[in-house]
């Protein structure tokens, strides 16, 4: 595995010392989970640091403080930060919610790197408060060097948010033991539509206990509650400290703000005063690139959440946002729809890309399946399969285009991961089985939840030829995490064969499907 300089730290050794150094972060009460209000004292980063978007020379580093404070970044190769290098970051407020991002650049390539953060006083800048530490490691730019990294989506929802008795969001620990390089959240961070009950009575009469917030107990329409909705989850210590070890590539989905909610719609839902989707949304976007640190997205909403993250030679990561730009729900049996799921610009951008790319391998982070047919109501589909297994219609149209474009444009080395859909599966797509041809076979995989309820599985669309070798999902509806595994998955890249390994794991880490596919070869 990769071994970083500076006191030999590498992927191992850095577990033991990840638990202590992340105990001295300052741990948030419920009292404090309100907005920040300016007092005494010094500033507080109570909320924990993270990393996002960690390419071979450079990362984001967030924040967020308990009242104004002036946003100082320190990296150094070792914990004792001896010889560190200085970030001074932005003043951090109200207008964002106290939250703050720092980028740097200019980082040496496939290190561990250590980073603490210090809020001081933007009136007295010797007034800081206690630092907060991480660490994380930038991407290799030596094509020989292993990678990890794990993906999982859906956390807090159906009302099943922080539970003590279980120990919380323990599935975070179970990925940070594994020391990946970087998570890929591929989205629904928040059920911004379930609020957090306090108790819910299981079928065989366990109660399940949550921490609550004035926030989550009902859903989210004001730009203050979206931002509860996010500082909800940083109330787990599982979380926080992952969060500390791990940067993260982050993408959004429906529930971010709606269940299945697309631009234009009006929500026929009793419990919103506020109903354009449009304006929802929009809050709900500000909240998102308020707390976390994404490359292309500013705190105040503007931006994109599409985007590539080179993550040295092995690997890019091509992140989409499959809800922002789509069209209306239907029931996906139009012969031309070229607004699709991506819309025509991001389709575009998406094709470009994946030609330009020079990485072995190329990861698309699409928050919806492909071939699974998800319904919304009676009539329509929310993903992009609609259930008839012939030639593509709908939004099928906009994936064969992009599959044609693979093939033809000879682009090696595509995997798509997903989640959405509360269970975990592998899926092999194959044109010799499929009404549509003119694609190279591929594999989509499927993990999720983090912590949510798990649902049963749904059908396949025989359009693109898909069989399942492997799939584990509860019989029946909304099954909760005390009663059916939470899952995550697992990429492996070995820096000396270009192997990629896939592993399907569930909550404990119990591998539970596993396949290794070959660098530059199709037809897998």
């Amino acid at each position: 595995m990769v071994q970083g300089s500076g006191g030999g730290f590498g992927r191992r050794s850095l577990l033991q010392g990840a638990a202590a150094g992340s105990a001295a972060l300052a741990l948030p009460t419920l009292a404090r989970a309100a907005p920040a209000q300016t007092r005494g004292g010094r500033p507080s980063a109570d909320w924990g640091v993270q990393v996002g978007d960690v390419t071979t020379s450079s990362g984001l580093v967030w924040v967020r403080s308990d009242r104004p404070a002036r946003m100082v970044v320190q990296t150094a190769a070792t914990e004792s930060f001896r010889n560190a290098r200085t970030w001074r970051g932005p003043v951090v407020g109200a207008g964002t919610d106290f939250t703050g991002v720092t980028s740097l650049h200019g980082l040496p390539s496939g290190e561990q790197i250590h980073y603490r953060v210090l809020l001081a006083d933007p009136d007295d800048p010797r007034r800081t408060g206690e630092p907060v530490s991480g660490t994380f490691r930038t991407a290799p730019a030596d094509r020989r060097a292993d990678i990890r990294f794990h993906w999982s989506g859906d956390l807090a929802g159906q009302g099943w948010g922080i539970n003590p008795d279980r120990g919380g969001y323990r599935i975070y620990e179970d990925m940070r033991r594994r020391n990946p390089d970087f998570f890929l959240c591929s989205g629904d961070n928040i059920y911004a539509d379930n609020p957090i009950p306090e108790r819910v009575t299981l079928p065989d009469g366990r109660i399940w206990r949550n921490v609550t917030t004035e926030e989550k107990a009902k859903v989210a329409e004001t730009l203050a509650e979206f931002r509860g909705a996010f500082r909800y989850n940083l109330l787990d210590d599982n979380l926080r400290r992952f969060n500390s070890q791990v940067p993260t590539i982050t993408q959004w989905d429906d529930h971010e703000v709606h269940n299945n909610w697309y631009p234009g719609q009006l929500l026929d839902d009793d419990r919103y005063t506020e109903k354009d989707a449009d304006v929802l949304s929009a809050r709900s976007l500000r909240a998102f690139g308020e707390y976390f640190p994404i490359r292309t997205l500013r705190p105040d909403g503007g931006g994109r959440v599409y985007r590539v993250v080179h993550h040295g030679p092995l690997l890019d990561v091509f992140v989409l946002d499959m809800r922002r730009y789509r069209d209306a729900n239907s029931p996906g049996r139009q012969t031309d729809d070229p607004q699709g799921i991506l819309g025509a610009e991001q389709l575009r951008w998406l094709k470009r890309e994946l030609s330009r790319s020079h990485a072995v391998w190329k990861v698309i982070a699409s928050d919806m399946p492909l071939g699974l047919v998800v319904p919304d109501g009676k009539t329509n589909f929310e993903a992009v399969a609609q259930g008839d297994p012939g030639a593509p219609l709908g939004r099928e149209l906009q994936l064969a285009e992009l599959l044609r474009h693979i093939k033809h444009d000879r682009v090696t080395g595509t995997v798509w991961l997903t989640t959405d859909v509360h269970y975990t599966a592998a899926q092999h797509y194959a044109p010799e089985r499929a009404a549509f041809k003119d694609f190279e076979p591929f594999w989509e995989f499927v993990s999720g939840p983090l912590n949510a309820g798990g649902f049963p599985a749904l059908k396949l669309d025989g359009t693109f030829g898909p069989e399942q070798p492997f799939i584990k999902a509860p019989d029946r509806a909304n099954v909760s995490p005390a009663e059916s595994p939470q899952y995550f998955g697992e990429i492996d890249i070995d820096g000396g064969s270009g192997e990629l390994t896939v592993r399907l794991r569930q909550e404990g880490g119990e591998v539970l499907f596993s396949k290794v596919l070959q660098p530059g070869r199709v037809g897998q």
